[in-house]
């Protein structure tokens, strides 16, 4: 997975007064847990744009200069109830040997046959929650939708690997491809050959397919 570097200083003072002297400097309070102890720090808003403006996951190496650098990923972040400004964000300290859980997105690849009949493209889900080894964490979860028809879905069991772990059920949908108005059925598209060029067998066997089919 993408890693992003935030760098900052440590802080010992923790009080509203001293946080408060923070945010009016343009700083954000932060916090990293996991390790043997909270670790406080501040770092420039400025520095929080890589991480937050983005539809994708990142791993955080967290600068701290002669205090340090951590792996982290990003666990809070609290938000002004009114302007567009971070308040406070609280970090997840991981380690190479130790699981971790985090939202990944999701991905589509291709266009569904579906769509191109009229149907519509629903995303029930846009993140999944995996849990890994932070070596075995994808920046996203990839799927090839080019075959799904009208009435075709996505489940979480589709999309399991041996390298990470969806912690969803198996049978939760993420994507399907639903019916609409202007939708047409969908059809394979075969060269027509005229009846008295086909084999009496073949033209039977094609009609006992389509008996079959019909519903």
């Amino acid at each position: 997975m993408k890693s992003i570097t935030i760098s900052g200083s440590k802080r010992e003072s923790v009080g509203k007064k001293a946080t408060k002297a923070l945010r009016n400097a343009g700083l954000v309070p932060c916090v990293i847990y996991g390790g043997d102890e909270p670790i406080h720090f501040s770092a420039e808003e400025k520095a929080f744009k890589d991480l937050i403006y983005t539809p994708d996951a990142h791993l955080v190496e967290i600068d701290l200069g002669s205090d340090g650098k951590f792996s982290a990923i990003a666990q809070d972040m609290q938000w002004h109830p009114v302007r567009e400004l971070l308040l406070h964000a609280d970090f997840y300290q991981i380690f190479d040997d130790k699981p971790v859980t985090m939202e990944v997105p999701v991905r589509s690849t291709g266009t569904a046959r579906g769509v191109l009949n009229g149907g519509v493209l629903r995303r029930n889900l846009r993140k999944l929650r995996v849990k890994a080894i932070p070596g075995n964490l994808p920046d996203f979860i990839t799927m090839d939708i080019s075959n799904m028809k009208i009435g075709h879905k996505k489940y979480v069991r589709d999309l399991r690997v041996d390298e990470y772990e969806i912690m969803h059920a198996d049978n939760i949908v993420v994507l399907m491809v639903k019916n609409s108005r202007t939708a047409i059925a969908d059809e394979e598209e075969e060269e027509e050959v005229p009846a008295d060029e086909v084999p009496a067998t073949e033209v039977d066997d094609e009609a006992a397919v389509k008996e079959g089919t019909d519903e």
